[in-house]
């Protein structure tokens, strides 16, 4: 199944699939609002501005995979983070993305892109607190980060500590706005 046909629903309930986002570049990132990481909404944001008008799209799927740390319903989770974040990139329904009850759609992005840039020192952390980490192709954290090409295809992954203003990201993702569709 293409990217863009994997059925998913919005954060205010309806349904759909990411067609409407063909031709851009997209920054899909799993999102968490009781996250250490959970500030990088505020540098998710200041990238999407940034580059809107060059054609990226920061996708926001909330996931509450890792120690409970996305409890909110949809409503709650889109209200804090409009008043936290003032966050205006899409946002969708609350989702799996590891194990069995993984969404299709990271099954795609992880299936494409098994290992993430800048994984290493972040996953020995997590060791450290007595977190097992799992198989390394598996989503490792809130905040990890999967880049699409304007085709759909997965260009990149970056680790959950790899901020959006990081310079590996930020020269991948220019790099890849630059190319036409």
């Amino acid at each position: 199944m293409a990217l863009f046909d994997i059925p998913i629903k919005r954060i205010d309930g309806s349904e759909g699939d990411l067609s409407p986002y063909r031709g851009k570049v997209l920054l899909i990132v799993n999102v968490a609002s009781k996250c250490g990481l959970t500030p990088q909404y505020s540098g998710l944001e200041a990238l999407y501005q940034s580059r809107r008008d060059a054609g990226l799209e920061v996708l926001g799927f909330p996931a509450n995979d890792f120690k409970e740390q996305e409890p909110g319903s949809d409503a709650e989770i889109s209200q804090f983070c409009s008043l936290n974040y003032d966050v205006h990139f899409p946002l969708f329904s609350k989702v799996s993305v590891r194990g069995e009850n993984r969404h299709p759609l990271y099954g795609e992005l992880t299936t494409a892109q098994p290992c993430a840039i800048g994984d290493g020192p972040f996953r020995e952390k997590l060791k450290g607190y007595g977190i097992a980490t799992g198989d390394a192709s598996e989503v490792l954290w809130n905040f990890e980060k999967f880049l699409v090409n304007r085709q759909g295809e997965v260009v990149a992954r970056f680790a959950p500590d790899v901020a959006a203003d990081d310079e590996r990201l930020v020269a991948i993702l220019d790099a890849e706005l630059a190319k036409t569709a």
